[in-house]
């Protein structure tokens, strides 16, 4: 079952801040239904995976995945 999700517009989220706020409704816990040492197993996992990739990586590569990324980023 997906989670509901927050509204993107402002005022619906302001809204929803509000609701929160005051009781009227109780805010979605992002980690129910989570089991919390799978939870660690996986943040550890991709704690140490990204230093050993750039570990691995040489300078050009790292250099043409940066550029990639940029472009990515600058040509929406």
């Amino acid at each position: 079952m997906a989670k509901p999700k927050r509204p993107t517009d402002v005022n619906q989220r302001a809204n929803l801040i509000a609701r929160i706020a005051t009781g009227e409704i109780q805010d979605i816990d992002p980690n129910e239904g989570k089991n919390p040492a799978a939870v660690a197993l996986g943040r550890l996992g991709g704690l140490k995976g990204g230093i050993a990739r750039a570990k691995k990586l040489t300078t050009t590569e790292k250099r043409e995945i940066a550029k990639k990324a940029s472009d990515k980023r600058w040509n929406k």
